[in-house]
């Protein structure tokens, strides 16, 4: 059976070259919103973290209508550390539509989520987006990208992809750059030409892949995937089992099925091959899992997902200040919350940490971790977390280090000071070249050495420059590297920050707090530009004396403090910190509150070194 009705189809690109924004020309074009309909930009990015940075964290499934055929569209992140969000769902559907940015061309992520699509033998449509940009370059992209099709072994079926031109906010496309697009339907006829229909065994055994869970407290489990074989109605006994685990068959039963038709899930009885259906009824569902008929549990193989290459460790809240803000502050709350996340986020790793406290989590990157960490929060958790830490592989006796490939856009004048401190972090230069008034420059280095560089490096190129990274695999270790130069100024006593008490310390350093704010003994106050920790009393009172004006206090001028966001307090800490992370706060700490024992640990541990030396 072929589903001439019927197109499956991902959008797949790097951060930020606008799959969301074309999605939402795509969703007005198709019919979906009536004529007078109020709207809003980006309508898939629909979480607030989302919302909030500008980025899609999670894989979203959509759907319009075209000439009587349903084209379900799947919008997917763009971001190297939520990868494994593409990798899952690029199983549900016949082919991609890949956007390259006009200006900036193949980004180390547009090269990721291409490889994975040609490694599925999918059809790719190609659009050039943003060209109404003053800097586009689109003869240069087009070669960029022919040029990345056959680095990546592409076969002769698509080497001759169809290019389009489009704007996305625009909502045009056309096949020649020269002749500007009016509205999107030369991208509609090349979906309906190109990507192939959906094609099965309507009779056969049904056999469903699940690509996506979703939660609803009502019907609990939501699977999200595409029937492959047969059919599926509501009421249906069916087998649950695992292409790693083939011994392992659980019966369940299709209790609600949905059917996603705009931004909206609609209530069907049925569905067949080729259909992408929401299904309820499987209690202990995972991605992953296939859903077959009782009398035949053969699974589906479902994509091997890249394995995480950073970890953290969570743990329980031990600061003086513990259990005021937090709703969820146990290690139960908190192992339940993270084992939970694992079921649906294929690219996380949770396991027990060395006491009933800890849990190490491991994931894609810094930002992977943190978005995690973020919506804990958000949920009234309170925990405290380590620095992040890569993982090492032993591979043929020696031990190897994930390695990430950087690219950077710069203006020139800032060309110098990237290249010699990424040379100084362990990086080897790649490729070096000038786009129009900036220069394009290519690095791999290892993973922990880009720790605490993002805020450098803006810093550094006055806010200008381009960074992304993408995993480039694992390599020897290269040696240990320093890459802080600073310590910290840390609280000596428990109290309320005073301004006096500020006022004294802001001379030994860059404050973190402001006055009036609750400190304890062991928590870092401020950054000491020399390489050691400093204790200080930011709670210092001023003493009376007998002669005293009304108006003293107000003279002690104060610095702004810098005021750390979740992302940047994780680059910032060290081995020895950790980050107190609540609803309302985020505080930086030692490991060791205690000053005495904190110094006494400090000097054993330079013993150590120096008779290791």
């Amino acid at each position: 059976m072929v589903r001439n009705d019927l197109r499956n189809v991902a959008i797949i690109a790097h951060v930020d070259h606008g799959k969301t924004t074309l999605v939402d020309g795509l969703l007005k074009q198709g019919g979906i919103y009536r004529e007078n309909q109020e709207t809003v930009t980006c309508v898939m990015d629909s979480g607030d973290l989302e919302r909030e940075r500008g980025i899609t964290i999670l894989a979203k499934n959509t759907a319009v209508h075209y000439k009587d055929v349903k084209i379900n569209i799947v919008d997917t992140p763009g971001h190297a550390d939520f990868g494994g969000e593409v990798e899952r769902i690029l199983k549900m559907v016949n082919g991609v539509i890949l956007l390259v940015d006009a200006a900036e061309g193949p980004m180390p992520q547009t090269r990721f989520v291409l490889e994975r699509a040609l490694a599925l033998n999918h059809r790719v449509i190609v659009c050039i987006n943003k060209i109404d940009k003053p800097d586009a370059r689109l003869g240069e992209v087009e070669d960029e990208i022919l040029e990345l099709l056959m680095d990546l072994g592409a076969n002769d079926d698509q080497l001759d992809s169809p290019m389009l031109y489009c704007s996305g906010r625009s909502g045009t496309a056309s096949e020649d750059p020269k002749v500007p697009g009016t509205d999107l339907t030369p991208l509609f006829e090349k979906i309906l030409d190109y990507i192939p229909a959906p094609e099965g065994d309507e009779t056969g055994d049904l056999q469903l892949l699940v690509s996506s869970i979703d939660y609803n407290d009502y019907v609990g489990r939501i699977g999200i995937g595409r029937i492959d074989r047969g059919s599926i109605k509501v009421g249906q006994e069916v087998a649950l089992c695992n292409y790693h685990n083939p011994g392992v068959v659980k019966k369940s039963k299709v209790v609600s099925l949905y059917q996603i038709d705009g931004l909206v899930r609609t209530p069907v009885e049925s569905a067949t091959v080729g259909d992408i259906v929401c299904f309820s009824g499987a209690g202990d569902i995972t991605i992953g899992d296939t859903l077959t008929a009782v009398t035949n549990p053969e699974p589906l193989e479902f994509v091997k997902v890249s394995e995480p290459t950073m970890e953290m460790t969570f743990l329980v809240n031990t600061s003086p200040l513990a259990g005021k803000e937090g709703k969820f502050v146990t290690s139960r709350q908190i192992r339940e919350r993270l084992y939970k996340e694992t079921l649906k986020d294929v690219s996380l790793r949770v396991s027990d940490g060395d006491t009933t406290d800890e849990f190490r989590v491991a994931g894609r990157g810094e930002m992977h971790l943190s978005i995690l960490l973020e919506t804990m929060r958000r949920e009234g958790f309170e925990l405290a977390c380590s620095n992040p830490r890569v993982l090492y592989k032993e591979i043929d006796g020696k031990k190897c280090e994930p390695m990430e490939r950087v690219t950077i856009d710069v203006p020139m004048e800032f060309v110098g000071t990237v290249v010699e401190k990424l040379s100084q972090r362990k990086g080897d230069l790649i490729s070096m070249n000038p786009i129009g008034s900036r220069t394009r420059i290519e690095y791999v280095i290892p993973s922990r050495c880009l720790f605490g560089y993002r805020s450098e490096f803006l810093t550094a190129t006055h806010g200008e420059g381009v960074l992304n990274t993408l995993f480039d695999g694992y390599a020897p270790y290269r040696g240990e590297v320093a890459m802080k130069f600073t310590g910290s100024l840390v609280a000596s006593n428990d109290g309320e920050t005073t301004r006096y008490g500020l006022y004294k310390t802001q001379e030994r350093g860059l404050l973190f707090v402001g006055p009036q704010t609750p400190v304890y003994e062991g928590m870092i106050v401020g950054e000491n530009p020399k390489n050691d920790d400093i204790a200080v009393n930011p709670c210092q009172e001023k003493h009376l004396t007998a002669i005293r004006s009304s108006g003293a206090d107000e003279k002690l001028l104060l610095i702004p403090p810098k005021i750390f966001t979740l992302e940047e307090a994780i680059e910032y800490i060290t081995d020895d910190d950790l980050i107190e992370v609540t609803p309302k706060s985020i505080r930086l700490r030692k490991k060791i509150l205690n000053t005495e024992l904190r110094m006494k640990d400090m000097m054993r541990r330079r013993r150590a070194m120096e008779n290791g030396k």
